[in-house]
């Protein structure tokens, strides 16, 4: 059993995800706003604090061995390109300050596929946590999807036939690997992964492996 710190756990995968690891064993400790408390599962422990102000929550990841890093801005598109900087880096940034000082063994950050031809500022923001992360020393992993099928985001089902011939022509073969779509599940699975295999190091989780995560028995 790991005691997990969430952030970004009301959100689209973090509300998903925090069920799945209460009932596999693990104590969830989730930072949220005072209005965002009764979206949690009754037995994560509510953490009230601001995802910009490492301080704010700082003595609640004592006692934790993972932080979970999710906090990102909701829709995100080409023209929030501030608010990448202003939100999901400076949330990111903290949350790595916060961890390099505390006990934190294993930091899990979810990041986003890279190189790619488009939302350029959103994938820079992660870019600069994960440097940040390998700057800062700690063991961590980074999970890189491009986009998550599911409840509300299933358009880009229709680009599938264009990725099949694109994973098979050689001179894109690369990138629509990389740039693949992956479904929610196998988002899941694979963040559940990162939590309960801890690393000694760094380790990518990229697109082709994301889909092969499956959730294992306990």
């Amino acid at each position: 059993m790991s005691r997990v710190f969430v952030t970004g756990g009301t959100g689209y995968i973090g509300s998903r995800l925090i069920p799945i690891l209460l009932e596999r064993g693990h104590e969830v400790r989730a930072l949220v706003r005072p209005a965002s408390r009764y979206k949690l599962p009754k037995s994560c422990l509510a953490v009230i604090g601001n995802a910009l102000d490492g301080e704010s929550y700082a003595e609640h990841v004592d006692g934790c061995d993972t932080f979970l890093q999710m906090v990102g801005v909701a829709h995100p598109s080409p023209s929030k390109a501030d608010q990448f900087v202003l939100i999901d880096q400076k949330a990111g940034l903290e949350a790595i300050r916060v961890s390099s000082h505390s006990a934190i063994r294993h930091f899990v950050y979810l990041s986003v596929a890279h190189p790619a031809p488009a939302m350029h500022a959103y994938v820079e923001t992660r870019v600069v946590c994960e440097h940040a992360l390998e700057e800062s020393g700690m063991n961590h992993t980074a999970v890189r999807p491009w986009y998550v099928l599911g409840p509300g985001h299933r358009w880009p089902y229709l680009l599938i036939p264009f990725y099949w011939l694109a994973e098979r022509y050689p001179p894109h073969r690369d990138a629509a690997l990389r740039l693949g779509l992956v479904t929610l599940a196998q988002m899941l699975g694979a963040l559940v992964t990162a939590v309960e295999t801890p690393v000694d190091g760094r380790h990518v989780v990229e697109v082709p492996e994301i889909k092969r995560s499956r959730l294992a028995a306990r």
